[in-house]
């Protein structure tokens, strides 16, 4: 059964025990990185996988918070003897960016580098990610300062279907990504420019009909994000709670 990681819950300004946003989707046939934050290596370990077995990586947009570790998650996977291809997803946009950022370290001459396939993603609602026999992505833009995606994750076998909101201000877009979802994670980051508050996000989650809301990419630097859980409450009738650093949610 398909089950997601949390491996970073903070927005851009991380504390000790929250790194940047980005998770983890384990499949019986694919593993799937959602945003690369940091250096993932080390995380991906005290989880229980390596760098090695991931077979995809999704890139919702070119902000540092989340794309940051991409350089150094290469450079590992190809000093750790990686072989086999990896798959990159995001917008045309970001895709274009990636490259541009992996040409500053001349990855084009690493000695026997493995092959990096790019998977541009149309922008526009439901667009199909990736499909494996245990579950399918779909990606929707969403409204943030850059080109960004939200996701939702529908799992084949059990039918449960997962929404990630992406950073993003309050948007109709999320609300039709995740309809009906067993689990909505938002962000929660505060009502500013491109992205939510914990009330909105709760808003978001009742209009959607999602049925359990996770809080994500919040304040922790020097911040009790505690409180937003209450916040979100006052709007949405169902169950919330912060998303956590190597939290398990099972699809």
């Amino acid at each position: 059964m398909p089950e997601l990681i949390i491996l970073g819950s903070s927005d851009a300004v991380t504390s000790e025990d929250h790194e940047n946003t980005h998770m983890i989707l384990v499949g019986e046939a694919r593993v799937v990185l959602i945003d690369c934050s940091s250096n993932p290596v080390v995380r991906l370990k005290k989880v229980g996988l390596e760098a090695l077995n991931i077979t995809d990586l999704i890139v919702t947009h070119f902000h540092p918070d989340h794309v940051a570790g991409v350089p150094l998650f290469l450079l590992d996977s190809w000093l750790l003897g990686r072989k086999v291809p990896l798959n990159i997803y995001g917008l045309e946009a970001t895709l274009d960016r990636l490259r541009q950022m992996m040409m500053l370290f001349g990855w084009d001459e690493w000695p026997g580098f493995f092959p990096v396939d790019f998977h541009p993603v149309a922008e526009q609602e439901m667009a199909v990610v990736l499909e494996s026999h245990d579950f399918k992505i779909l990606a929707s833009p969403v409204e943030h300062l850059i080109p960004n995606l939200g996701l939702r994750i529908e799992s084949i076998n059990s039918g449960k279907v997962l929404a990630y909101s992406g950073d993003t201000s309050p948007s109709d877009g999320v609300v039709r990504l995740a309809r009906g979802a067993d689990v909505l994670i938002h962000e929660a980051s505060g009502e500013t420019i491109g992205h939510t508050s914990a009330a909105q996000a709760g808003e978001i989650a009742r209009q959607a009909g999602a049925k359990r809301l996770y809080l994500i990419h919040y304040r922790t630097w020097e911040f009790d994000p505690n409180p937003l859980v209450e916040e979100s409450r006052q709007t949405f009738p169902g169950p919330v709670s912060l998303a956590v650093d190597f939290q398990r949610i099972e699809l």
